[in-house]
Parts: structure tokens; sequence; C-alpha cells
């Protein structure tokens, strides 16, 4: 209050503002992941393309669905042409009492399948014959992995029908929603490696739609420059003996606009074997009918027809009724009884067991990108975004799908065209453990290492939205000094932290602002007020060598 307005006798009392304004950090670990979900809608709102915000998996289930999506598998004789995927039928079909699809062993077409298990001196092979929708076990792996606060934004609902993603329009499309996002600092794509032409042997046309997505993802995060992509690399589970790589297919078909947008994107390799998904998740109901009747054989080898002691005559086992109620000529339509046939057969068939457990199996085969964003929020929370997320167990795994050694390692770290890619190791007595901490800018000394990008993400932004109180201010010393102020303190606060180096204030960072140093009289004339800010960001110390030398003896 003006002196001007006191016109009554009497006390008056006028605050004043003791301290400047302060740099508030902005977060650093929230994911926003894409992906297709169980539903589509909640309370009555459209969830397509919309990116909504969850802070635990119980409100991602309540929300999206808790239902994992019912990927189907077929069941081939190894060594037998394998047969084409066939659309898994409706539920509608099935009600109506229709005979389930008899497979036509001299109709099948495609090479030989490899074998997955064995059963005394049969073999089989499994293969998914319905879109391996992940986004659903991709939120359990990060939820397992200490994931918090993220993002969801669906791109539809599941299609039973449909045997392959064909399209990067849905995900692209949810790149665009996200771009209007400011909370968002990591894009995380699990679909993106089943966007997959199985027609094709080559990788770079296999996974062509899935490179392309890739490249949009490093894109949309360059240009942002607030958030990273973790990427995954496609059919990163297992390498032919001969013919190129999954990392070297990868390398050489994703390649952002810019090269200095790598420094935005890190990659991790090889797939995983979890326990993310349970036994209690698979059923029959995971088995595609065209493959009943080879499933009906083997479960018959197991229980053959047996001897009446009374007629001597050979009867049906009292299991073939459980097995005819789920695979035979004309199964079971009442839920009752399939459930109840399921149950029986997988307390008392051996072979029904085992098949499930391998279908389990293939189903936790699962790419680290969703673990990688779990471990990224507990290394910030726990210890800061300038400590490297590397040298950490990967919880909920039982062994990388590939073993990695010394040598294997030594191409994914430092490859000569720089796109370094992070590898998880298996390690004696210590578990699975994230062994790289590397962008796909590897060649770069500035931004070599995720930590540092990301920590420099976390400064720029913080320093952004704190000074956006200062627009319109007056370009003066007085205003000058209150940004100088602000943002040095801040940084203060981040050197006491660790997350800038040296041994003093002076060494880990400047501020410098003012008409002389950082501006001219043209830059004050045109409104334009210019703050130089150095900081000495904390590298990992990836490399430690230590010496060893005998000494001559001394007594």
């Amino acid at each position: 209050m003006s002196v001007t307005e006191m016109k009554t006798p009497g006390v008056y009392i006028q605050e004043l503002d003791a301290f400047g304004n302060a740099v508030v950090p902005v977060p650093t670990a929230i994911p926003a992941f894409i992906g297709y979900t169980a539903k589509t809608s909640y309370n009555g709102k459209n969830l397509v393309n919309k990116a909504v915000r969850i802070t635990s998996l119980a409100e991602f289930n309540a929300i999206f669905g808790s239902q994992p999506p019912q990927i189907q598998f077929g069941v081939t004789v190894a060594g037998a042409p394998a047969a084409d995927a066939k659309p898994a039928p409706t539920d509608n079909s099935k009600k109506k009492g229709g005979d389930a699809p008899k497979a036509d062993p001299a109709a099948a077409k495609g090479p030989a399948a490899p074998a997955d298990f064995h059963i005394g001196t049969d073999a089989y092979s499994l293969a998914t014959t319905t879109v391996n929708y992940r986004l659903f076990s991709a939120i359990k792996f990060f939820y397992e992995n200490g994931g918090g606060t993220c993002y969801i934004v669906s791109t539809g609902a599941y299609d039973y029908s449909a045997t392959a993603l064909t399209s990067t329009k849905p995900f692209t499309d949810a790149l665009t929603v996200l771009e209007k996002e400011t909370e968002p600092t990591m894009i995380v794509i699990p679909d993106a490696v089943e966007l997959a032409d199985t027609t094709q042997t080559d990788l770079s046309k296999k996974y062509a739609l899935c490179y392309s997505l890739q490249k949009d993802a490093i894109n949309h995060c360059g240009e942002l420059a607030t958030r990273v992509a973790i990427l995954d690399v496609p059919g990163g589970y297992s390498e032919p003996l001969v013919g190129t790589t999954s990392v070297e297919a990868f390398r050489d078909n994703v390649e952002p606009i810019l090269p200095k947008f790598n420094s935005y994107a890190a990659t991790y390799y090889p797939w995983l074997h979890t326990t993310i998904n349970q036994l209690t998740d698979i059923s029959y109901k995971n088995i595609a009918p065209a493959s009943y009747p080879a499933v009906k054989a083997m479960l018959n080898k197991e229980y053959p027809n047996v001897i009446d002691p009374k007629t001597k005559a050979s009867v049906p086992n009292p299991i073939n009724k459980y097995i005819d109620a789920l695979f035979g000529a004309k199964p079971a339509t009442d839920e009752v009884a399939q459930g109840k046939a399921d149950t029986v057969l997988k307390n008392l068939s051996a072979s029904y067991k085992l098949l499930l457990n391998h279908m389990l199996e293939k189903l936790n085969l699962m790419a680290p990108s969703a673990a990688m964003a779990g471990l990224y929020t507990v290394v910030d929370n726990n210890e800061g975004v300038w400590v490297a997320p590397a040298n950490i167990g990967v919880q909920g795994v039982i062994s990388p799908s590939i073993r990695i050694d010394l040598k294997g390692q030594e191409d994914l770290n430092m490859p000569l065209d720089g796109k370094s890619i992070c590898a998880i190791r298996s390690f004696p007595g210590k578990g699975v453990l994230v062994w790289g901490a590397r962008t796909l800018d590897g060649n770069s000394n500035d931004w070599r290492y995720i930590n540092v990008r990301r920590t420099l993400i976390y400064i720029e932004q913080s320093v952004k939205e704190a000074a956006s109180a200062y627009v319109f201010a007056p370009n003066d010393a007085k205003t000058w000094v209150s940004v100088k102020s602000m943002i040095s303190n801040f940084l203060l606060g981040l050197w006491n932290q660790g997350g800038l180096v040296g041994p003093k204030p002076a060494d880990a960072f400047s501020v410098t602002v003012g008409l002389g140093s950082t501006m001219t009289g043209d830059d004050i004339l045109n409104g334009r007020m210019i703050v130089a800010v150095k900081v000495a960001v904390s590298h990992p110390a990836e490399f430690i060598e230590i010496t060893f030398q005998q000494e001559m003896q001394k007594g």
C-alpha cells in the first residue's frame, strides 16, 4: 500500500517479499505406454487416443481391464509342415455348437516346424495364431520393477481375428496425442515388436514397420527434447547361426531425421524369460481350435483305452470324456463343463500341463523396455536422475533369452557406428543385471550416457518452468540478479545431492546473464534476455582399471 493511499489516521502493515522465486524440480520418471487394451471406454468415455494418467496396477486394471489378452497357439507335430495361421472362431460360433475345425495335414503349408517340447518320442512345436498384444504384460512388468505414475494411451481393443499388426498409424497417432502432454519423460511401445511380416525371413523386411515406428518415436523425443524413448530389439530373443542378427538389422534400419536425436533413445537387449504371467492365466482357451485334433491325439496317447475287467473288452479311458469335452469333434459349449474339464486335465494330465507350461514360457518371453521404465523410476526416486540406471537387478526374470559374455558385449557397447545397445546379462550369485547405460549416440562425448541426457532434460525443464515467471518482467539488472540467483540456488542444491561434479560449486556450474556478457543492446531492444548456464554432469565409471604389481620382499 503506497503512502498516498493512507488517508485515515491509523497503523498500516505492509508485507515485503524476503525471498525470490525458486526452481521447482520437474518429475523425471513418468513413462507413457502406448498399445492395445482390453477396454477402450471407462465411465462412458472413450479411451482411444486419450492420455490417461494412472498410479498403480490396480488402477490400470480398473480402467483398461484386468483380463490378459486371449492369445492363441497352434500346436503342430514338429518336423511336419507348419499349418497356416487361421483366425480364431468367434464366441457365437462356439455357442451354436458347431464342430471344432479339423486339421488337414495334407493341406498344411510352410516350412517344417522346429520342436518346442517333447513327450516321449513325439516332438511338438508352438506358434501364435493371433496377435500377441503385449501392453497388459508390460504394465505388470513395469510395476514388478518398481514403476509408479505413468500414462497409458490406448490404440484400440484386441482383435482376435488378426494374425499380425499391419499399420503404424495407431501408434503414431498416439505419439501426436502425447505431444500435448508435458509430464511424460519416457516413451515405451511394447506392441511395436508385433509389427512384423511373418512371411519374410530377412529381418529388415520382416520388421520394417517396427523400425519405422521406432524412428518416429526417436524423432518425437528429439523434437520435443523433454523425454527419451526406451526401445526393444525386434526378434532379440534368438539369433541365426548365419546371416544378419537382430542387433545388426536394428542398427541398419533405425535412423532418426537428425543423428543428434539418437541421444534421446536407449535400447536394451536381449529379451527376457520372466515370471510375469502365471499358469492360472493359461487354459484351453489359449489353444487354437484348428489344433484341437493334434492336442486330442497327444492326450489320448497318455490315456489310451483300458480293458474292462469284467468283459475283457477295450473301453474308453474315464479321462477321455474330459478330453473330448475340450478337444473332441463336438466340444462342450457349457463354460462350467469346459472349466471342470480344464481343471481335471491340469491336475491329472502330465502332457496337458507340459503343453500349458510351454505356452506360458512363450508368453513370458518379454522385451525389456517396460522393466527398464520401472528401473528408471526406482533409480530416480532412490538416488537421482543423474545416477546411471545400470548394475541393478531386473525383477521377475528367470534368465536372459541369450547369454552374453564379455566378448559378446564388445560390439554391443562400442560399435563403429556408435549405436550402442545396452546389454542385460546374468551373473552367478548376482542374478540378471542391466549391464549398460548408453544412448544410441554412443560416439558422442556429450550424450553417450542415458543418465547424462536425462539429467540435462531435468535441469533444462526445471529451469524453463521457473524462468517462465519472468516473462514480460523488466529486462534490467534487478531481473537479471533474481534469475541468476534462482538458477544458481537450484544448481547448488543439485551439486550438494551429487548431481553435479566438482570440489566446489564454482567448478560444478556457472550462471551468467547481463549486458555485455550474454546480451547486447540490440538483444535488450528486441526483448531477449539470454542466460548462459554451464554444468558439469556426473558421468558413470564405466571402465574401472585396477593395476597390480609385485614388490620386492622387504623383510
